[in-house]
């Protein structure tokens, strides 16, 4: 405790704000268990940026944490381009405190000789990647916390290349930002270096959009959307796509469609919670509307509800929605005839699935670990390959290269093209997925989230995972484990013939077994929030359509009894 009030004590010099010092003191004489948790470590600039609380204190998000983080960025581009006129965009969410957030970092860029373009109000995460390599800037910074809960905001930066930073960048800016204290911020602002943002960029930001996830299917005119931006930053960008990719019947949940930081209707503003949806499936069922879309805060990630085989709406998860839209953009390319070099891409722990269609199709497959920046990263890495679309189960989806990070405009208006055109032809969005598992093998997974606040609970899932390796699990329903993958020592073992293969991504928290009927378990730590993350993937034939509902309450069953079986439930 004593190094905790030390580090408290020096937040009380005349460098910080009077306010900031006032809250301080109070902390110190009457709540030394807030002051710890505020205190008790640095809010870490990781491999993305950074997301935490927001208020007072090292291990929260304000002005002077924030503001280190772009004063040790300043540097670094300093460095790495000595000899050229920085320039940086940056944008923000709906959340609390982004626009004076974002001013103040905007205000140490230029401080540093750096020329910024801000946007004028906020705007989503996808059009900040198109930006920063449409407006030729080595670098670009979009203030969000995605779906956290609305006391969260967050850090993220994008280099050059439109996509989050990676090795080696990500480390060396890290160690920029560690070599700082708080007193080497620089905030005297050059405001004549500050521009500020707007239309221009939205309205290319569209085009591209239209023109990269419009398809010119039949059956718009007979398609009805109903659209929540669930309070965030969506409504600046997908309405105006969808009407310009020619769709009439959008209709948008007008309770949720004020950018609202306190997300007033909602538990949480996350598309993988049902709960989220529930405005926009009321009014889907009263009018009878085909598909439901909702976004996250920051419109990277996007949940859709859909016609089942009964008429009702269901909500898909990302894996399904990721398949189904993978498999038409194929088709796609197969129409016009592949030139050997396309590529599809997801995660390792998203649906193998994908690995089966790429087979089926004879493009390459890439795998990456979570987080969406190393599908970003391909793209960079692999020049002369061409990326057809990919995502994660989190319910993220790229589509092209046109923006570098999960898209939720782009692949809204991908989804209404598939949904819109499988009606057309006397389908269904729902309908085209089942075929999917009839050739490709049904495969379902269930997400298991533990959430585990503050000191304890981050040490709580630790030891979590740290049983989870040491205690290994031997079989899965049955099913004898054959494969153990650990990705921090980046070795997957054969444990029945004892073959390793050495593991080609980079070191991460994650543990995955494999099972003889090809079960996955994977289990990580959550790099956004103070979860433990276990991820279920099972899979088995679909003879015909006709067969669905009885296979897929098998799997259903089985998810179930995987999760009780390894006290997961």
């Amino acid at each position: 405790m004593e190094d905790i009030l030390t580090t408290a004590a020096s937040w009380l010099t005349d460098f910080f704000d009077a306010e900031v010092k006032k809250e301080v003191q109070n902390l110190m004489d009457t709540d030394k268990e807030e002051l710890k948790e505020r205190f008790y470590k640095d809010l870490e600039f990781g491999t993305g940026g950074m997301r935490g609380v927001m208020g007072v204190g090292t291990n929260r998000i304000n002005k002077y944490t924030l503001g280190k983080s772009t004063q040790g960025l300043s540097n670094y581009l300093k460095k790495s381009f000595p000899n050229e006129t920085l320039k940086v965009v940056i944008a923000y969410d709906c959340r609390h405190n982004s626009d004076s957030l974002s001013q103040v970092v905007a205000e140490v860029l230029s401080a540093n000789g750096i020329k910024v373009f801000r946007f004028s109000a906020l705007r989503t995460t996808p059009e900040l990647s198109f930006a920063v390599r449409h407006l030729g800037c080595h670098a670009g910074i979009v203030l969000t916390a995605s779906h956290n809960p609305p006391e969260y905001n967050g850090y993220k930066v994008y280099w050059g290349d439109g996509g989050q930073i990676v090795p080696p960048q990500d480390g060396e800016i890290i160690s920029e930002i560690n070599a700082l204290s708080f007193e080497d911020i620089n905030f005297n602002a050059n405001h004549n270096l500050i521009e500020a943002i707007d239309t221009t960029v939205d309205k290319a930001f569209f085009e591209a959009s239209v023109k990269t996830g419009n398809f010119n299917v039949a059956g718009k005119d007979d398609f009805h959307i109903v659209f929540t931006s669930i309070h965030g930053t969506s409504i600046t960008a997908i309405p105006e796509v969808l009407r310009l990719g020619g769709y009439k019947n959008v209709t948008v949940i007008e309770e949720q469609a004020t950018p609202d930081g306190s997300f007033p209707t909602v538990k949480s503003p996350n598309p993988e919670e049902p709960e989220a949806l529930a405005l926009a499936l009321q009014k889907a069922e009263e009018l009878g509307a085909d598909m439901v879309v909702g976004t996250d805060p920051d419109s990277d990630r996007l949940g859709i509800a859909v016609r089942n085989l009964e008429g009702q709406l269901e909500l898909l998860n990302g894996n399904q929605t990721m398949v189904l839209m993978t498999k038409f953009l194929l088709d796609q390319y197969k129409a016009k005839g592949f030139k050997g070099n396309e590529f599809i891409a997801t995660t390792i722990v998203s649906t193998p699935m994908m690995e089966e269609m790429a087979k089926a199709y004879g493009v390459e497959y890439k795998t990456a670990l979570t987080g969406f920046k190393w599908i970003g990263k391909m793209i960079k890495d692999f020049p002369e390959s061409q990326f057809v679309g990919g995502g994660e189960e989190s319910f993220g989806y790229m589509v092209g290269d046109f923006v570098r990070d999960k898209d939720a405009v782009t692949a809204t208006l991908l989804a209404c093209e598939v949904a819109a055109q499988a009606k057309a032809n006397g389908s269904s969005f729902y309908k085209e997925l089942i075929a999917c598992y009839v050739q490709f093998g049904f495969y379902k997974e269930k997400l298991i989230s533990l959430t585990k606040k503050g000191i304890s609970g981050a040490e709580e899932i630790k030891q979590m995972l740290k049983d989870f390796k040491e205690n290994p699990v031997a079989a899965v329903q049955g099913s004898k484990v054959v494969w153990i993958e650990d990705y921090n020592t980046s070795i997957a073992k054969n444990v029945v013939s004892g073959e390793e293969k050495v593991i080609d991504l980079p070191k991460s928290n994650v543990l995955i077994y494999e099972t003889e009927d090809g079960t996955r378990i994977a289990a990580r730590p959550s790099g956004t929030e103070p979860k433990v993350k276990f991820y279920i993937s099972t899979n088995t034939s679909l003879a015909k359509a006709s067969d669905f509902a009885t296979v897929n309450a098998q799997l259903d069953a089985k998810l179930e009894g995987i999760a009780t079986e390894l006290n997961l439930g």
